[in-house]
């Protein structure tokens, strides 16, 4: 009871203008609200101005909150229009599969596209904690938020809100100012389109599976191999059908063959490389440095987000740009 006066007092202390209480009251949600506009959007750097832009409009808003819904739901309203008109203007974010087929041979020197708008990383720190629901640590695998960028804005929002936070149909169109007659529908479309993109077994399911004694040897396995060149041991820690691409770059390999013949060409003669394990869309990855000469320091290259199938690699996703090491809280150097 006295939570819910606290919460109740610090309210009407927003409503009369009191910024702090406003900030007390929105900082439990934060950083669900910025997972659901990363889930919406496809990019962290989006989700952090489509959240500041989402709470500013909430603290002009305030005083038109009645108290109908719960502060969360209305903040939820509220996140995913702001959301909605973003999709609206900028369209979805893309992989390398999603502009063409896969390269058979090494592509070398493949140049950076930067007219297109990459799907990124999303730090594990993002979400809610060690406790977050498992249907919001599934959610942002990288393939569900990779199938949801194929999905229009209406059809996103409503199978988000519903699949992965539990609102209601009729609160959903509350949400969309909308039918539950068209929210129905869109998380009809929204789930056939969604189920042909994302495998049946999540990163979830299929890490439950893995004992942490393997997961860290194919882990480790996948950085050492890459650090010492090592193709024998690359090649036992990738399943026959693995992918692997490299946001901005366009290639992108499917295959063990193709794959171990552009790591053959690039990486393995890229330089000297150094790694550090983190975690990344919920699922393990590893960061790697590149030797610099100029600077004489291993510097930041890329995030790559692991994809598991049966105790092996079926994916790799590797994130280039030092710009997400700082989010991941990684040092953007190593000797």
């Amino acid at each position: 009871m006295s939570e819910v006066f606290s919460t109740g007092a610090e309210l009407d202390q927003a409503r009369a203008g009191d910024d702090a209480a406003f900030t007390r009251l929105v900082e439990p949600l934060r950083r669900e609200l910025h997972a659901h506009c990363y889930r919406m959007l496809g990019s962290a750097h989006d989700a952090d101005d489509a959240l500041q832009d989402a709470l500013l409009r909430a603290w002009r808003g305030l005083a038109r909150f009645e108290g109908r819904s719960s502060l969360r739901s209305w903040l939820y309203t509220v996140a995913t229009r702001t959301c909605l008109d973003v999709v609206e203007y900028r369209g979805r974010r893309a992989l390398p599969i999603d502009l063409g087929p896969s390269s058979e041979r090494a592509v070398v020197g493949d140049v950076a596209l930067t007219d297109v708008a990459w799907l990124g990383p999303y730090p594990d720190a993002g979400l809610s904690g060690p406790g977050a629901r498992y249907e919001q640590r599934e959610a942002v695998e990288l393939a569900f938020v990779a199938a949801l960028q194929h999905l229009p804005g209406n059809q996103r929002a409503a199978l988000v809100l519903f699949e992965v936070l539990g609102f209601s149909v009729a609160e959903i169109a509350g949400i969309m100012n909308t039918s539950t007659t068209s929210v129905n529908s869109a998380l009809a479309r929204a789930r056939r389109i969604v189920a042909e993109k994302v495998p049946a077994a999540s990163q979830q399911q299929t890490l439950r599976m893995i004992d942490d004694a393997r997961l860290r040897e194919v882990v480790s396995g996948f950085a050492e191999a890459l650090e010492r060149g090592d193709a024998d041991t690359m090649v036992a820690l990738l399943t026959e059908d693995v992918t692997w691409s490299m946001p901005p770059l366009s290639a992108w390999y499917a295959g063990r063959s193709a794959v171990m013949d552009f790591v053959a060409a690039v990486p393995f003669r890229c330089g000297s490389w150094r790694h550090l394990t983190t975690s990344a869309n919920a699922q393990p990855a590893v960061a790697c440095y590149l030797w610099d000469d100029a600077a004489g320091v291993h510097a930041a290259w890329s995030v790559n987000v692991l994809t598991l199938h049966d105790g092996l690699i079926a994916g790799v996703t590797s994130f280039q740009g030092g710009e997400h090491f700082r989010r991941f809280g990684l040092p953007v150097a190593l000797p």
